[in-house]
């Protein structure tokens, strides 16, 4: 399972370092410590927090792949749905929840699991969900 720092954590949900912070001595989220002594959130409890709050502007990162794709949200899987042969896959990326029909086999090989960062690429009808 992943874990984000509290910088990684920031980006996710839009705000400053210091805002997780504050945030995280106040219970919510919940911190632990990773093995270096630094607070680590957990990403299915940084997950649900993001869903619970669903407020907030995110960075996209540059790709070094070109792609027609122009509308990108970098968010936090909060829910993964499957079944033998497709799955819904949740993004909530700031205020954005997006939600993507994709293949069981793309969720297993790209790692989507509730609480693991991904790129949501809208372009017309389509959503196109990959690891960040």
């Amino acid at each position: 399972m992943p874990s984000y720092s509290i910088g990684q954590a920031a980006q996710l949900l839009g705000v400053s370092s210091e805002t997780v912070r504050r945030w995280a001595d106040g219970g919510r989220p919940a911190v632990e410590r990773d093995g270096a002594g630094r607070r680590a959130i957990e990403g299915m409890a940084l997950a649900a927090f993001a869903r619970e709050r669903g407020a907030g502007p995110h960075a996209v990162p540059e790709d070094d792949v070109p792609t027609s794709v122009r509308n990108s949200f970098v968010g936090i899987v909060t829910g993964v749905r499957a079944d033998d042969v497709a799955a819904q896959v949740e993004v909530q990326s700031g205020p954005h929840r997006l939600v993507s029909l994709v293949t069981r086999e793309a969720v297993e090989e790209l790692g989507l699991v509730v609480g693991a960062t991904a790129t949501a690429r809208v372009k017309s009808t389509d959503v196109r969900v990959d690891p960040a």
